[in-house]
């Protein structure tokens, strides 16, 4: 389109107010198709998400594990009282009924040794891993008195050992406990009346009486399982030791208690990480009766997640659409002014359209590569695109190279924002402050009047 010289007149359709009310119209406008583009960004996340929960399901599902709990069944009795309706004679039975009591090891020591990968399918991945845990510690004499529960009521020799876990079907060995000298193996419990999400390994009948608590109630077992995203574990000893260590670069730490900053270190090779808690740490005791509570509050762990995905770098960078289309059309505006250039309602709209089309370049081709290669492939691409356009409307040099190099610093400093997390927000701020100033100086002489 052939540009020339904006004519004198006193219309008002042609005074700088209104072109900018008619630019600020057509940004606006163009955050429909920037919608569309966010909504593609996340639909291609809700596809990788499903992907991923795929991969994980086959692999294996996050680690959830507390035990091994000492299960002692015992006899209760409950009074009833009837009425013989012939003689209208109070009759009082004793109902007995088999009830268990649940007793937590007074020291337990855990060592995870967790080996971890990414597994690729299509364009995503998922971060999954392999961890052996071994456990060892002792029991000491459970104590019924203070249920005032009789000895004689009491079946020791039917007790059996418990761990609650979740992923039973990734465990990749079977399981064993040695206790008392004596190794028991491990069975999957079906409970149809479960409480929490986990499900139950139990052993066969642990013969009580022929362990002496103390010096010969030691246990150890190990377990393997190939699992994604998370392990956490409770700390049911009265003291709990727990060290983990893995190749993974950026674990995060979650759950209810964090490990020593003194012992924790994170370097590129991975992670090594210990926990102690005690029993004064977390508010429940040493044994159950009657029923098992659900510890997940009380549980800590690692998290095994890739910290920012090429979608979540996209779904940032498209936040700042609005802000690139504004800038860039206000730049155009001044340039307008001061050159004395007429530009065309419809030209605003192609350097728009083009704007947008960065966002559909990054999503596209940081499916196939990686986002900062994808990022600077599409700010080459959409830059030059747009200072060629400028170069044909403008018809001068001066100009249309401020205009690429403005978008190639615009871009620079979003990229910069999108990689920062803490000094995110304090770096955005100061250059959008910077950018305010620039704006408020190059359009101080600018005669709104006319």
């Amino acid at each position: 389109m052939e540009t020339q010289e904006t004519p004198k007149s006193n219309s008002i359709f042609q005074s700088n107010t209104a072109k900018m009310i008619m630019v600020g119209l057509l940004t606006l406008f163009l955050l429909i198709p920037l919608e569309y583009v966010k909504s593609l960004i996340s639909e291609r996340s809700s596809r990788q998400n499903g992907v991923i929960a795929e991969i994980n399901d086959k692999w294996g599902q996050d680690v959830y594990i507390y035990g091994p709990i000492l299960k002692i069944p015992y006899t209760s009795y409950e009074e009833t009282v009837t009425v013989n309706e012939k003689t209208k004679e109070t009759v009082k039975q004793k109902v007995a009924s088999t009830k268990y009591a649940y007793f937590f090891p007074e020291e337990l020591d855990i060592n995870s040794d967790t080996n971890t990968k990414i597994l690729n399918r299509n364009n995503y991945e998922a971060a999954v891993f392999t961890t052996n845990m071994k456990f060892k510690g002792n029991y000491v004499q459970p104590n019924f008195g203070i249920k005032n529960i009789a000895n004689e009521n009491i079946q020791w020799d039917k007790a059996t050992i418990l761990i609650k876990t979740t992923n039973l079907k990734s465990i990749k060995d079977e399981v064993k406990i040695k206790l008392g000298g004596t190794n028991y193996t491990f069975e999957p419990v079906y409970n149809s009346t479960k409480l929490d999400n986990t499900e139950a390994l139990e052993t066969r009948y642990v013969d009580l009486t022929k362990i002496f608590f103390g010096s010969n109630s030691n246990f150890n077992f190990d377990i393997t399982y190939n699992g994604s995203e998370q392990i956490k574990i409770v700390p049911i000893g009265k003291t709990t030791k727990v060290s983990m260590k893995s190749n993974w670069t950026s674990p995060s730490f979650t759950g209810n208690f964090l490990p020593d900053d003194k012992t924790k270190k994170i370097t590129k090779t991975g992670f090594t990480a210990n926990w102690k808690i005690l029993h004064i740490n977390r508010a429940f005791s040493q044994q159950a009766f009657d029923i098992l509570p659900d510890l997940n509050t009380y549980s800590f762990g690692v998290d095994f997640v890739i910290p920012i995905d090429q979608y979540q770098q996209n779904e940032r960078a498209s936040k700042y659409g609005f802000l690139v289309i504004g800038l860039t059309f206000l730049i155009f505006f001044l340039i307008q002014n001061m050159s004395k250039i007429s530009i065309h309602i419809f030209q605003y709209s192609m350097i728009g359209l083009a704007l947008i089309m960065f966002y559909t370049l990054l999503i596209s081709i940081t499916e196939h590569s990686n986002f900062t290669k994808a990022y600077v492939l599409s700010g080459i691409a959409v830059v030059s695109l747009i200072t060629a356009y400028s170069f044909s409307i403008l018809k001068n040099r001066k100009f249309p190279m401020f205009i690429g190099f403005s978008l190639t610093g615009l871009y620079t400093f979003i990229y910069v924002i999108i990689q920062l997390e803490n000094y995110a927000l304090l770096v955005g701020s100061v250059g959008l402050f910077l950018i305010l100033a620039a704006v408020m100086y190059f359009s101080r002489k600018i005669d709104w009047g006319k």
